[in-house]
């Protein structure tokens, strides 16, 4: 791994290349992201705004999506990933919301991960977008991203990147940093064709430097 200060000196580069990186879902309200975010499960950020324009002018509140039978709402969101599953997720999470929370959305990550659907990384998101709540939520591009640069180690869980993560970067920066990471990993450092020629950070990238090694990466 490398040392925190080096970890720094990499975030501050990435800062530099998406200064303006934000969540990408779109959203209203936090009950709006905490559906957009659970909708994006293995599925991409895309696809899911796609989706819910027509679903959020349908559906505006918990019970809205109890108000259809489970096979409308599964049809509803058919074209992502694991529909049928993230539609029970949502009916269940509309219901507990409504039994408990008074139809609204908890703004306490402890209380969000109770929600039917919603993990420590929706939450995350949640908290942070909505609330405003200092957070890193690990994401794929996240955990891809502080693994090839070696600011963890390839063996760490998610919740563990997390930690150093937390550990390495200012908590003024937390929510800021979480979305460059992801920008760096979904436009820069892609999982199969990382743009590794043009990236500031080859030198010291120990995932650059294999490639060069293999031959994976040419340079002029």
């Amino acid at each position: 791994m490398v040392s925190k200060k080096k970890a720094m000196e990499f975030i501050d580069t990435i800062d530099l290349m998406f200064p303006d990186a934000e969540c990408e879902l779109h959203a209203n309200n936090p009950f709006e992201l905490t559906i957009a975010v659970l909708l994006s499960a293995q599925c991409t950020d895309a696809l899911v705004n796609k989706v819910t324009p027509n679903l959020f002018n349908k559906y505006k509140t918990p019970e809205d999506y109890l108000s259809v039978e489970l096979e409308e709402l599964q049809q509803d969101i058919r074209s992502i990933g694991l529909y049928r599953n993230k539609a029970k997720n949502i009916q269940k999470l509309s219901q507990i919301l409504i039994d408990q929370y008074n139809g609204q959305i908890p703004s306490l990550r402890d209380e969000l991960v109770k929600l039917p659907g919603v993990g420590r990384k929706t939450a995350n998101v949640v908290t942070s977008v909505a609330f405003n709540e200092p957070q890193i939520a690990v994401d794929t591009h996240v955990e891809r991203v502080s693994k090839r640069l070696g600011i963890c180690r390839y063996k760490d869980d998610v919740l563990t990147v997390e930690k150093t993560l937390q550990n390495v970067i200012p908590v003024e920066r937390w929510s800021k940093t979480h979305h460059q990471l992801i920008f760096f990993g979904r436009y820069h450092c892609l999982a199969r064709n990382p743009k590794c020629r043009e990236c500031p950070l080859l030198n010291e990238c120990r995932e650059g430097q294999k490639r060069l090694r293999k031959g994976l990466v040419k340079i002029d």
